[in-house]
């Protein structure tokens, strides 16, 4: 509307000037005062005119300014809306981006034939694998007709506690070509066996398995059902079929997949007669129903003698009872029922990359198969010996058969595994997926951790590194493709169907603020100082190259996010504050789950043995760089000033009890008790009703926590500094240490040392009325190979505590060692813990995670 006003205001001015000069040209004199005022008049208007448009004009410019200036306030607006929201995807992103696209892992698969095949699933009792991300799966399953029971009990497959076998585990496995086992199932002794042999294409060579069963008691069971399945992972771009006796004169499973090309699977009957033979070919949900499946499908046959046998019923295309519809099989099992003494070979052959009519070697079997097997034992037995030389040392044969089976089932029980966790970022609202990665890596427990866990990693590193170098390059390597762009390594990995059927729901999901001891450069460091010379050959300088950006990251993620409010502090995250039924809130982070921390957790708390990890951590960052040529000098300046004894003795230890300890918001006087019962409600006009309510056990407070030193939870913690190698060997604290540490009142036993002390109040106190005491008094084994080695250290060293140390190294190593041998005999286990009273085993068997670290301890290698 201003631009409309002024244009008419304008027209009428130029209308006037228009008028005053027609008059002047007639040259009418008598006009010219009529035409002079009149000229004032329309100059006096014109003035008025051009006053009005120039005000309009300077309100439209104004109004367009506003415009502009509001236009641009909004772009802002809208462009910091955009930015905020696509920061915030950013930061969502992180939590499942990798550190960069250059992977660590530059060998897998076909790509590194020698290890190519193994038996890379610790879950099951034997089965067979590739490295390759949908890998065809083998494996053994069997029971005993008379003890087969509902829904598949008395099928061994799985590894499973509840089993209750009366021992198994490997005795032989060098990693790479072979292993042997030995289960004890009474009245049962099942040995299985296999050994690879490379071929000559490109298709990852052959392989022949055993399974020997015979009888060792006067039990009246004489038949077994064994039964040998092959299957196809949902993902496997192959396929399988059966070729029975009927069709073929070698029957067994033929099948083809992109990685292995075609192959052949036979069964050959060495000894021992076979009552009854089935087969089925059918398909399986996925990997973890294989054994459901197979029950599901048992059928009653009639034999010639009138007898009945459960067999299996051939081709059987469906799923669930529904016609399927994918017509091919992604299961095969063959049943054979026999009398015991049995054996049965099993050959893997390839087929693949002959030319028509060319011969194709069969792996051996029978007596070829038997001399192939002996000769790998001899190897592997002078290989052992000197490796550890524990016959040197003067030990006896038992007891390095002992070792020689702690050493062959961690390595025999490294896994491959593909697939991707879950993961919780504070910028996620819901749990996402991590990316799909592989993981070579050991194990803590075939029976009841078959996974990865990244501290255990770090000890099992020590043992592993001792044999085969080359193995553990390749698991560090695995480990730390799955490090993110923050730095972060999820503590937990559950990769694959399988695996995640073994985990309860809630330890699913891993959340990237917390941490796990960063073990990794424990071995680390010992790669650095007792295998430099091999890590100098074969481009292994190469793999430390591309690993050490990753290093930088782990150690800055570590150093940022673990941190304390004062400079060097550090606190692990994950605890929960507002826990109602927790003794004390977990820690499970620090992987020393329940032990006691401050009973009320905040962000200004201190621990103590998260310090330690770091200048750990920092001493070999500086150690590495230095070998590789780059800048050390933060790291050494970081090691400084975390193993200042001084500064370390401000932040952590107790002034009363001279312990060093963690700090926070803390009280003693906490205990668990069950609320009142709770009194059912009754709908009017009812009588009697439901039974009282019990409430689960809480936690109640009788006096208020305040901020000071945690100093009656005297334990492993308190040791960290000792632990770690970081005390000065003069120190004060170190003696007080020691003489603590070997007090039987506080943490010493025959047994090795318990893991908290006698007289804190928290020593073997449930923490949940569910959960008993994990790291309140057992003896753990890792934390005690750390303690000896640190006391050879302290022991070596010209000092006033040097005697006192070896003193104490040579009574805890000789208690370990005798104890864990002892419980290996009486048991046929090695432990997850041990009880500090009598000695016996606790937890999960078979662990020969770090408990196998016995091992070392024979040795004397640390």
């Amino acid at each position: 509307m201003a631009r409309n006003a002024g244009g008419n205001n304008n027209n009428t001015a130029k209308s006037s000037a228009t008028g005053h000069h027609q008059a002047t040209a007639a040259g009418t004199s008598s006009a010219a005062a009529a035409a002079a005022a009149a000229a004032a008049a329309a100059s006096a208007k014109h003035k008025r005119s051009s006053s009005s448009s120039n005000r309009n004009y300077k309100f439209n410019l104004s109004s367009k300014l506003m415009l502009d200036k509001w236009k641009t306030l909004v772009g802002c607006l809208s462009l910091a809306v955009a930015s905020y929201f696509g920061y915030l995807g950013y930061l969502e992103t992180r939590v499942n981006t990798p550190f960069d696209n250059h992977k660590m892992v530059s060998a897998s698969g076909l790509d590194d034939p020698e290890r190519y095949w193994g038996s890379y699933r610790p879950h099951t009792y034997f089965g067979m694998k590739t490295r390759d991300p949908h890998s065809l799966v083998m494996g053994l399953m069997w029971y005993t007709p008379s003890n087969l029971g509902p829904d598949g009990r008395g099928i061994r497959h799985w590894c499973e506690q509840g089993d209750n076998l009366d021992g198994y585990g490997w005795t032989h496995h060098d990693g790479r070509s072979f292993g042997v086992q030995e289960i004890q199932d009474l009245p049962f002794e099942i040995k299985t066996s296999f050994v690879k042999f490379p071929g000559e294409k490109q298709y990852g060579g052959d392989w022949t398995a055993r399974i020997s069963v015979r009888n060792t008691t006067r039990a009246w069971d004489r038949s077994i059902s064994l039964i040998w399945y092959v299957a196809l992972d949902e993902r496997t771009n192959g396929h399988i079929k059966y070729v029975s006796d009927e069709k073929s004169p070698e029957p067994g499973v033929y099948g083809e997949s992109q990685g292995l090309g075609e192959f052949q699977v036979r069964f050959h009957a060495v000894k021992g007669r076979i009552q009854h033979k089935s087969y089925l070919s059918t398909v399986a949900p996925n990997l973890s129903k294989l054994k459901e499946t197979i029950f599901a499908h048992f059928r009653a046959f009639p034999s010639k003698r009138g007898n009945r046998f459960i067999g299996l019923p051939g081709e059987i295309v469906s799923q669930n009872g529904v016609p399927s519809t994918n017509p091919e099989p992604n299961l095969i099992a063959i049943q054979i029922t026999a009398e015991v003494d049995f054996t049965l070979d099993i050959t893997y052959q390839s087929t693949s990359g002959f030319a028509l009519g060319e011969s194709i070697p069969k792996p051996p079997t029978g007596r070829a198969y038997t001399d192939a097997l002996q000769a790998k034992i001899g190897e592997f037995d002078k290989r052992f010996e000197a490796t550890f030389q524990l016959a040197a040392k003067g030990y006896a044969p038992d007891m390095i058969r002992f070792a020689r089976n702690a050493f062959s089932n961690m390595i025999g029980g490294i896994g491959y595994f593909y697939g991707a966790s879950r993961v919780q970022s504070v910028h996620t609202q819901n749990p996402v997926p991590y990316w799909k990665a592989p993981l070579y890596t050991a194990v803590p427990s075939r029976s009841f951790f078959p996974r990865g866990f990244l501290w255990d990693e770090g000890f099992h590193g020590l043992l592993l590194s001792a044999w085969d170098i080359d193995i553990e390059l390749d698991i560090i390597c695995h480990w730390f493709d799955l490090l993110n762009v923050e730095g972060w390594i999820p503590r937990e990995q559950i990769l694959g169907v399988e695996a995640l059927a073994k985990v309860p729901e809630e330890f699913v999901t891993q959340r990237n603020s917390n941490a796990n001891p960063p073990t990794f450069f424990l071995t680390l460091h010992k790669l650095l100082t007792q295998h430099k010379a091999q890590l100098s050959q074969k481009g292994r300088f190469a793999t430390l190259e591309r690993l050490y950006p990753r290093l930088q990251a782990w150690f800055n993620w570590y150093n940022t996010t673990q941190r304390g409010e004062i400079l060097g502090t550090y606190l692990w995250q994950g605890r929960n504050a507002s826990a109602v039924r927790e003794l004390n809130p977990k820690s499970l982070s620090s992987g020393l789950d329940d032990y006691p921390r401050a009973s009320h957790p905040t962000m200004r708390e201190r621990h103590v043995d998260l310090r330690c990890w770091i200048a750990l951590a920092a001493g070999v960052m500086a150690e590495l760089s230095t070998l590789l040529g780059k800048n050390d000098v933060k790291y050494y300046e970081t090691l400084s000033y975390l193993t200042d004894n001084e500064r370390l003795n401000r932040l952590h230890l107790d002034p009363y009890s001279e312990h060093y300890a963690d700090w926070g918001l803390h009280t003693d006087s906490v205990t668990l008790k069950r609320p009142p019962v709770l009194a059912p409600q009754r709908a009017a006009g009812q009588r009697g009703g439901a039974p009282p309510m019990q409430q689960e056990m809480r936690r109640y407070v009788s006096k208020q926590p305040d901020y000071k030193f945690v100093d009656n939870m005297f334990g492993y913690v308190s040791l960290f500094p000792m632990l770690l190698e970081q005390l000065d060997h003069d120190s004060p604290y170190l003696g007080k240490m020691l003489k603590d540490m070997r007090d039987p009142e506080l943490l010493w036993t025959n047994y090795g040392l318990r893991s908290l002390a006698k007289n804190s109040p928290m020593y073997m106190k449930r923490n949940t009325e569910h959960d008993p005491p994990y790291w309140r008094g057992p003896i753990w084994i890792n934390i005690n190979y750390l303690a000896v080695k640190a006391l050879r250290h302290y022991g070596q060293i010209d000092g006033p505590y040097a005697d006192l140390a070896r003193t104490i190294y040579g009574e805890l190593r000789e208690n370990l060692v005798k104890n864990i041998f002892r419980q290996y005999q009486r048991s046929g286990y090695i432990w997850e813990q041990y009880d500090d009273g009598t000695g016996e085993g606790k937890g999960c068997k078979p662990f020969t995670g770090w408990s196998a670290l016995v091992v070392l301890l024979m040795a004397e290698q640390y």
